[in-house]
């Protein structure tokens, strides 16, 4: 806001009316009759003098009215400029003033609303100030009216107010011509638009040269003046560009928020900012030296190792560590960090402490794996370590996640794991545990992943209050230039979406990057939000060190290879200001060298490679010390009658009083008090007991995903919705028990990718919770495949750490088309690692002989009784497609009665929600009852097996209708139905139990899914190795498609019908070669 600027200006020469810009008379002229106008009807009559002599003193308008109507909201993009006529504020402000003290203000002013009291029109109150006229003996006399008469006056306004406009445009465009790019060859595109800032533009803004030496009043949006509220012009402006036009550009004004806007100001413009002191001066050479000589340590030794190092940024150390040290004295605790490959490995040694030992010796082609899994290259490891943090004298533990070469993939995750462990230790804040997020410029820009986690950084589930993020702007991505791979001016745009505060710096000023991540991690531990620090460096190397850049970037590269490196630059700077000798420099290059070496010396002793000593992610006490689980078995997952039939009623009841729920709503809830007392559970109610019970054992339980409050199909409903109250609602699972676990359930945003990622992150930090996602439908996965393939599948293969995420896939074929039927089972079925050729003969007991060729492996005959434990503890993962509530009851308390953690793929199906047929009884789910991996006949077929004719496995909904058409055509005694709920591992041994006791059936699978979708891929070789290729094993189903399924209503269920006959027709296969 505007003040008064007219207290000490010197007075000049005024010059010719026709010099003054006219667009700035227009604006004066709305200025004027503006504040006119606002001002009259808050005066009082004028004064006067009575007969008797004595004055009346006049009533003020109220002060608070006014202060009022001067500072309401509003953006700060929208502050006060000359071009809107919005800095009428700036008169009511002299008009407070005056009010106060009329001699405190210039006497132009005191002109001014003594006019503007005497009910002068508009415009014509300002003028220059005439002598008072005398008064006459017995009458009140008033002072005449004053025109606008002096040009000096008009001008000295208008230069004040356009000072004030040319500070704002500093604040808003001062990064527009920083000196940010160590190359100087500026890759940000800014559409060639000049900046129209600086010394050279004052034409622009209707001021000259001969205004530089005048003393301004400095408004209260800035602090540039310190201590002073008057400056030069010339002051003004050298003053803003240390502020903005140097090593440090900040990106701020778009924020909504006045008191951050004024918070960012204070931290960038006040003087003497970047004044570092002697010992902080050389921790951060110190911390150069570590982050440089790594880097030239690992070129000498493997020079021909792609390690993806980090010259050209070496200041990232630094500027880490920098925001580490902050954040801990803030009272951080914790901090969890994702990046990239490039500098991972010395980000790893000098910023987490990994000993460096255990890096060197990753080096070694001869070092063998010592533990299951097939391991990842060394720049994708993580570390999970507590340290002490010198600065503040505090533990901090970090945690670095592994990650893939996806670029930005592990983002979400990180957010997850941070967002859990603020849960678990009651964060609520996030004041104790906090993330920090490595990028670099073309995948920030270019990855939609990264917008995807911004949306979730404010939402209420999803929150963790506020990220440090710090891009490491190499100005190229591979091999290709920004012009070509972003169409912002900045790769950090995308951040301006959540109003973070974006920070960019020339990574070749130490002292700049390190004040900048300084301010990042003040403002995340006091707004709790997100900020962007944009390191601007280059890439020494290519994308790799065995990666030649002359062949796209020559000039760019001709530049690199003549840059002298930021540590002997910075050095050179520090011995110039008698900071430090060339001796200590040497000195302190020699002690880290020699740290180097001795762990190079003690690597060669490293001959096992242990993955485990990488683990991001620990479990303390759920495994043993070894990493193994703690016994071999599971304790069955039934309940008594007693806690499904209070579970039940909770789920069939409104917990809370005074609450109207809908009267759709209160059938749903009728129908499960119904269902209660038949002793019987639909799919939505033995979810509801499954996910009840495991709160009543203390073991929180999330669920997210599209709409999953209410559910996809409307059977949920989980969080309730009074109809009279807006907002108000309630969670009856949160109503169980009083010492129950909480329960989190959430509506996600419209993100799979992001999503899937936050949550897999969050089962992450601990293995007593039940994670789980669900899709609105189980095709919509597809977003998500990277983190499901670089992740879920194959996560404990490549860093040893087992996750129980939950996948709720809602699966089948139903007329809805192909955007809605399948969850593409097939391709979690395809990422399965079981063999599809050999029997699991090393989980039989050692007495069997068995043959190691395939086709002559004899069947197992005998299997041993933890066969199926052991099967869940060697697979990366478990399919399912549950047929009754019951089992899929089971399999979700058997994700966490398991003594070890594997990902859980469950379809869920979307008529049999409602399905008459598919309910549990209680007898179903009692004590002594498990998951059911296969479901025989137990029907006729089960009482005379040799009358069977034909052997029918099946999975999922295809059941029911098989079911129906068997009773239709009245062939119970001769067709048996075999559900396969546990698709994977797959269950050999209970499905050659069924093959033997239906001995002289034709062995058939039948699916709904097309035949080169769905299970048959999968199931049928796995069903030739357990029959030991003897019979045949013939396929009833739909036939090969491009689509998952028709559009057509009709086709569908023509399709439904022809696989049906194929299935019951017991001449189909007849004549057919296998």
């Amino acid at each position: 806001m505007p003040c008064d600027c007219m207290r000490s200006i010197r007075r000049t020469a005024p010059p010719q009316r026709g010099s003054i810009p006219q667009r700035r008379r227009d604006a004066m002229q709305r200025i004027m009759s503006a504040a006119a106008a606002r001002l009259r009807p808050l005066t009082t009559a004028p004064s006067a003098r009575t007969l008797s002599g004595s004055r009346s003193r006049p009533v003020r308008p109220d002060r608070r009215t006014l202060y009022l109507a001067g500072r309401q909201k509003s953006s700060v993009a929208a502050e006060p400029s000359l071009s809107s006529g919005s800095s009428s504020d700036y008169v009511e402000e002299m008009y407070r003033t005056w009010l106060d003290d009329p001699s405190s203000v210039h006497k132009s002013w005191d002109v001014f609303f003594r006019n503007a009291k005497a009910s002068a029109a508009p415009g014509s109150a300002y003028g220059s100030p005439p002598p008072l006229q005398r008064s006459l003996p017995g009458r009140a006399t008033v002072a005449a009216p004053l025109s606008l008469t002096d040009p000096d006056l008009e001008k000295l306004v208008g230069d004040h107010l356009e000072v004030h406009t040319l500070i704002r445009a500093y604040q808003v465009r001062g990064h527009h011509i920083a000196k940010l790019d160590p190359l100087d060859i500026s890759c940000v595109d800014l559409d060639d638009a000049p900046c129209s800032i600086g010394s050279h533009n004052l034409g622009s803004y209707g001021l000259h040269e001969s205004d530089l030496d005048k003393v301004f009043r400095l408004p209260k949006t800035t602090f540039i003046g310190g201590s002073e509220d008057s400056l030069t012009l010339r002051e003004i402006i050298r003053r803003l560009e240390a502020a903005y036009c140097q090593h440090i550009g900040v990106e701020f004004m778009f924020i909504n928020d006045v008191h951050q806007c004024q918070w960012i100001r204070r931290k960038f413009e006040s003087p003497g900012i970047l004044r570092f002191s002697a010992e902080e001066k050389r921790t951060l050479l110190a911390r150069m030296v570590q982050s440089t000589r790594f880097e030239e340590f690992l070129q000498r030794k493997w020079s021909s190792e792609k390690r993806f190092g980090l010259e050209g940024c070496e200041s990232l150390i630094p500027a880490l560590k920098t925001i580490i040290d902050q954040s801990s004295s803030s009272g951080v605790e914790s901090v969890i960090m994702g990046m990239p490959h490039r500098g991972r490995l010395n980000v790893l040694a000098n910023v987490v402490r990994k000993e460096l030992d255990q890096i060197f010796c990753q080096f070694d082609p001869k070092l063998e794996a010592a533990d299951e899994g097939s391991g990842d290259v060394k720049y994708h490891l993580g570390m999970f370590h507590k340290r002490m943090n010198r600065l503040s004298d505090k533990n901090v533990t970090l945690s670095l996640m592994a990650n893939p070469s996806h670029l930005e993939a592990v983002d979400p995750v990180v957010q997850g794991k941070t967002k859990a462990e603020q849960f678990y230790s009651g964060d609520s804040e996030g004041k104790k545990v906090m993330s920090i997020l490595i990028h670099g410029d073309a995948a920030f820009a270019g990855q939609g992943v990264v917008y995807e986690t911004f949306h979730l950084s404010d939402l209420p589930s999803y929150t963790t209050h506020g990220t440090v993020h710090v891009v490491v702007n190499n100005q190229i991505g591979f091999t290709t230039d920004p012009r070509m791979a972003r169409s912002s001016a900045y790769p950090t745009d995308v951040a301006r979406v959540v109003n973070a505060p974006i920070f960019h710096v020339n990574a070749d000023d130490p002292e700049a990057v390190t004040y900048v991540c300084k301010v990042a991690s003040e403002w995340r531990n006091t707004f709790h939000k997100d900020v962007v620090v944009d390191l601007v460096c280059f890439r020494r190397n290519g994308h790799n060190e065995m990666d030649e850049p002359m062949f796209t970037q020559p000039l760019m590269y001709k530049r690199i290879k003549k840059q002298k490196g930021v540590l002997l630059k910075y050095a050179e700077k520090l011995m110039g200001e008698a900071v430090v000798t060339m001796q200590e420099y040497q000195e302190e290059v020699a002690k880290y060298d020699k740290i180097c070496e001795d762990a190079y010396a003690r690597s060669k002793d490293e001959k096992i490679l242990h993955i485990k000593h990488w683990l991001d992610s620990p479990w303390p006490g759920f495994f043993t010390a070894d990493g193994r689980p703690k016994m071999m078995s599971c304790p069955s997952t039934g309940l008594s009658e007693e806690q499904l039939a209070h579970i039940g009623m909770v789920a069939a009841s409104v917990p809370v009083e005074d609450f109207t729920v809908h009267t759709g709503l209160s059938r749903v809830l009728k129908a499960r008090a119904d269902m209660l007392r038949k002793r019987a559970c639909d799919w939505a109610l033995g979810e509801y007991m499954a996910l009840g019970s495991l709160l009543q054992q203390g073991v929180h339980v999330r669920l997210s995903g599209q709409d999953v409050e209410r559910g996809t199909f409307s059977h949920r409903h989980h969080v309730l919705h009074d109809q009279n109250v807006d907002k108000k609602t309630c969670v009856p699972m949160n109503h169980i028990s009083p010492d129950q676990a909480t329960y989190t359930v959430c509506n996600s945003s419209l993100s799979e990718y992001g999503v899937l990622g936050f949550e897999l992150g969050f089962a992450m930090a601990s293995p007593n919770a039940l994670v789980l996602w669900e899709a609105q439908f189980g095709d919509f996965h597809n977003t998500a495949q990277c983190i499901i393939d670089q992740f879920i599948s194959s996560g404990q293969a490549k860093w040893f750490r087992q996750n129980g995420i939950v996948l709720l896939l809602p699966h089948g074929m139903e007329g809805m088309g192909p955007e809605h039927s399948s969850a593409r089972p097939e391709r979690f079925l395809q990422m399965c690692n079981d063999d599809q050729d050999v029997f699991p003969v090393s989980l039989c007991p050692p007495s069997c002989l068995v043959h190691t060729l395939t086709f002559m492996l004899p069947v197992c005959q005998n299997v041993r009784e933890d066969f199926a434990m052991r099967q869940l503890y060697h697979c990366n993962w478990m399919v399912v497609n549950c047929s009754t509530p019951a089992n899929y009851f089971h399999v979700l308390r058997r994700q966490i009665l398991l003594p070890f953690r594997k990902p859980l793929i469950v379809f869920t199906p979307k008529s049999l929600l409602r399905h008459p047929d598919a309910r549990s009884s209680f007898d179903h789910m009692l004590p002594g009852t498990h998951f059911r991996r296969v479901i025989p006949d137990e029907g006729p077929p089960a009482a005379q097996p040799p009358n069977v004719k034909r052997l029918i496995f099946c999975s999922g909904k295809i059941y029911y209708d098989l079911e129906r058409e068997r009773k239709n055509r009245a062939m119970d005694t001769a067709v048996a139905l075999v559900r396969v709920e546990q698709l994977s591992p797959f269950p050999f041994d209970l499905v050659k139990a069924e093959t033997e006791r239906y001995a002289n059936a034709d062995v058939v699978w039948c699916q709904e899914e097309h035949k080169n979708q769905g299970y048959y891929d999968y199931v049928k070789p796995r069903l030739q190795t357990t029959v030991g290729h003897t019979r045949p094993v013939w396929y009833a189903g739909r036939g090969p498609a491009a689509a998952p399924a028709t559009g057509n209503k009709h086709t569908h269920l023509m399709e439904l019908q022809r696989l049906l006959n194929t299935a019951f027709d017991m001449d189909a296969f007849a004549g057919n070669n296998y």
